[in-house]
């Protein structure tokens, strides 16, 4: 948004404009009530029955129009919830068995922001992040995994270990296998792209044959995410918690 300056000139003086003002700060993250299900008993509230405002939509502007209601409910920002909205689409026509929720997504990257420490809502109009996301070196460290480098540096700026990159925080090697550009340019997929590493998650969750719809096959996609059933169940929350508030008054 552009914001005019007037330039008021009184016997030949002109006096500055005054200051812009501050931009809001930014909301508070939608508070996510801790869950710990077993895997498989349960799937989050944006299952198949479950109700959830999904993006059944036509075009660019619907899909905007979608994000910024949703927006308002889950606290997401409008440009990130229509990366999240667009996988669903897309997996729509490509995987329709999958049933795979926009809220899925959602609750990796909250899962994803808070273990990496970085912010979501600093990302630009093309969708690209603010700052390139990058996580530690996996060196086998105390508590860390030993995974040796995969993309010759390209995509971490590692050439000894590899690393989590983008919102999402692939591994180079997942990336390089089911990376899609989401917006079909014939563009090279961008991990630091909220619209690519979007349906990359969502064709990586998809790619088992499972369905998300069920307790049992959105455990069987979110444990092949990542194995961790702690992780597994703090996406859930998250999850579920996004579902909740889409749908709220």
């Amino acid at each position: 948004m552009l914001t005019g300056v007037v330039l008021v000139v009184t016997i030949g003086i002109r006096n500055p404009a005054a200051p812009a003002a501050a931009p809001p700060p930014p909301r508070p993250a939608l508070p996510i009530p801790e869950q710990r299900p077993q895997p498989g008993a349960e799937s989050p509230r944006a299952g198949l029955a479950a109700p959830v405002d999904r993006p059944a939509v036509s075009d660019q502007a619907e899909l905007d129009a979608w994000a910024t209601r949703v927006a308002d409910k889950t606290h997401l920002p409008a440009r990130v919830l229509a990366a999240y909205g667009r996988a669903e689409m897309w997996m729509q026509r490509q995987k329709p068995t999958c049933h795979l929720s926009w809220a899925t997504p959602a609750g990796i990257g909250r899962v994803e922001a808070g273990r990496g420490n970085f912010d979501l809502s600093a990302i630009g109009a093309d969708g690209r992040v603010a700052k390139p996301v990058v996580g530690p070196p996996l060196n086998g460290s105390a508590g860390v995994p030993a995974v040796h480098d995969t993309d010759g540096g390209k995509l971490d700026g590692d050439k000894t270990w590899d690393h989590a990159i983008g919102p999402l925080q692939f591994l180079p090697s997942t990336w390089k296998k089911y990376q899609e550009r989401a917006n079909g340019d014939g563009g090279t997929p961008d991990p630091q792209n909220v619209d690519d590493a979007a349906f990359t998650a969502a064709r990586y969750l998809c790619s088992g044959g499972d369905d998300l719809g069920t307790p049992a096959g959105w455990w069987r996609a979110i444990l092949f995410y990542n194995a961790g059933v702690a992780y597994g169940q703090d996406v859930f929350s998250a999850a579920d918690a996004y579902a909740e508030a889409s749908v709220a008054p």
